[in-house]
């Protein structure tokens, strides 16, 4: 993508320092005038309201959704005053001032206006900017009075067709803030990505009671409410060296389950809950998700879209999927202690293998299939949740699956992997194992394409020598380490795409140190990556 002609580390060094709380006056910037007010009355902040962040997302070749939400009080415990706001006092919203610039001083202004922070959205702001130059960086700020917030840098993607070089992307997944610091977000931010593509796991509803924590989830309990996973965004949200990745680069953002529940799967719960109270509780939560994420859709009354597609010159499309909103029930769902990922096996669970269920649900599914079918770019990369390659066990025709993974789902990963088949130079980023994998994805004997996993921001691995295990019965697993907590960052340069597994040296040490575990390379026209 278009690279600034700025100095762009010295822009990294400052991102995110406006996000601790301070109001600063506005008198250092030119032409920036101070603005109180809300379309219902006037009104003055003494706190700074900018203490969530700010965030762009969903890019286009002509602008980009631009993220805040107003909270001086991010935690305060009133459902009737989310983020310290009064809902009763603030219909329909406050409105609050913008600035995108050309430059990360903002001497080149582009566009300056005014944008509502609903209340019916808990006081965040979803500005959808278009109309700008393509394929160039932007910078952005909002305001409300004397108060300021944190620069961010948006982009403009190159029109799909147009010749492109280079692009450069980072993966990440299951940040659980009970577990760790997140120093991964700020290496990534370190590394100057196009993009960052979040892959679930965004956030963690359950609370740790049985093991030691670094630091304690809000309310310590579980929120179920959309008052209750308000809070638990906003105090992710809270996080600084989240902040400064928000800050330094666009992201395209999925979910996996904990945004909601556990191993949930469609509308059915994990824990068998009455099928009304959690079509409550998943609305609450994908409400509550689109209210601290930069996204163009809003949430209806039946859930929210948050697969997407982006183009990238002639270079890159990538498909953004949602494997858990259309998802069918798990392979032999049921009670007592089958609700949410389990064993099951072909021959006494036949259902396993019927070829209606999907992980996608169908829409998506043909969606997707006409994504791959009309792309134009050389490379073309799908962004989901849960690990694709076959880890279960096959024994003649009786197969061995877990049921919350793509294993459990055989027919519908088969008619995945035949429409990637047709598609030129086809990668799967995934997440949710909590480990690293190189892996090739195999159809009818033969690699179509390959598997790239990230590990975890900070969640837990599984035992090593069970990856191990893997490793040793199936052939098309490459690699896998459960070990290292991290990123995957890839580097896209013309007719070969690198994938480097970062991992950070402890995450219960908020200066966690950077290594690379294994770097990894694909080349245009061959399927299967091979060490760099």
């Amino acid at each position: 993508m278009g690279r600034p002609t700025i100095d762009r580390r010295r822009f990294l060094l400052t991102a995110g320092l406006g996000c601790a709380g301070v109001a600063v006056s506005s008198s250092g910037f030119a032409n920036f005038a101070p603005f109180y007010g809300s379309p219902s009355a006037p009104f003055a902040l003494s706190r700074n309201p900018f203490t969530l962040g700010i965030a762009s997302g969903a890019p286009r070749a002509d602008g980009f959704v631009l993220w805040t939400r107003l909270a001086p009080d991010p935690l305060d415990p009133d459902p009737a005053s989310p983020g310290g706001l009064s809902l009763r006092h603030h219909r329909p919203g406050i409105e609050l001032g913008y600035e995108i610039a050309r430059d990360p001083e903002f001497r080149q202004i582009e566009r300056r206006g005014t944008a509502l922070a609903e209340a019916a959205y808990a006081f965040s702001v979803h500005l959808d900017v278009k109309g700008l130059a393509s394929d160039r960086p932007y910078w952005y700020r909002f305001h409300l009075g004397h108060h300021v917030s944190a620069v961010g840098r948006a982009t403009t993607l190159a029109p799909a067709g147009r010749p492109l070089q280079r692009l450069r992307l980072g993966f990440t997944s299951c940040a659980n803030l009970e577990r760790g610091y997140f120093s991964a977000y700020r290496h990534l931010a370190a590394e100057e990505p196009d993009l960052v593509l979040m892959l679930g796991d965004y956030i963690y509803e359950q609370v740790e009671r049985n093991r030691p924590v670094v630091r304690r989830h809000s309310d310590n309990a579980v929120p179920t409410t959309l008052d209750g996973y308000r809070r638990r965004h906003a105090q992710y949200r809270l996080d600084r060296d989240l902040q400064r990745l928000h800050a330094t680069a666009p992201t395209l953002a999925t979910w996996d389950d904990h945004e909601v529940e556990n191993d949930y799967a469609g509308d059915l719960s994990e824990r068998f809950a009455d099928p009304m109270q959690f079509a409550l509780r998943r609305q609450a939560a994908y409400q509550a998700f689109y209210e601290h994420m930069p996204l163009r859709e809003r949430p209806t009354a039946t859930g929210l879209r948050v697969h997407d597609s982006i183009t990238l010159g002639d270079l890159a499309r990538i498909s953004l999927l949602d494997g858990r909103q259309f998802r069918s029930a798990g392979a032999c769902y049921g009670k007592p202690d089958r609700g949410g990922g389990h064993l099951v096996d072909s021959v006494s669970c036949p259902e396993l293998m019927d070829p209606t269920r999907s992980m996608l649900g169908p829409v998506q599914e043909r969606w997707l299939g006409a994504n791959l079918a009309t792309s134009p770019a050389r490379w073309n990369l799908l962004a989901q949740n849960v690990i694709m390659a076959e880890l279960g066990a096959r024994d003649g025709d009786r197969v061995t699956a877990w049921t919350d993974a793509w294993d459990g789902y055989p027919a519908a990963r088969a008619r995945l992997l035949q429409q990637l088949q047709g598609a030129r130079n086809p990668i799967v980023f995934s997440g949710d194992i909590h480990s690293f994998w190189n892996n090739d994805l195999v159809l009818g004997g033969k690699p179509v394409a390959s598997e790239f996993v990230t590990s975890s921001v900070t969640s837990d691995g599984p035992p090593q020598a069970h990856l191990a295990s893997l490793l040793a019965s199936h052939d098309h697993l490459r690699f896998a380490d459960s070990r290292h907590r991290g990123y995957l960052l890839t580097d896209i340069n013309g007719g070969t795409l690198t994938a480097h597994m970062r991992s950070v040296s402890d995450v219960t040490d908020p200066d966690a140190s950077l290594s690379t575990l294994r770097s990894f390379v694909v080349e245009d026209g061959r399927a299967g990556a091979a060490a760099a």
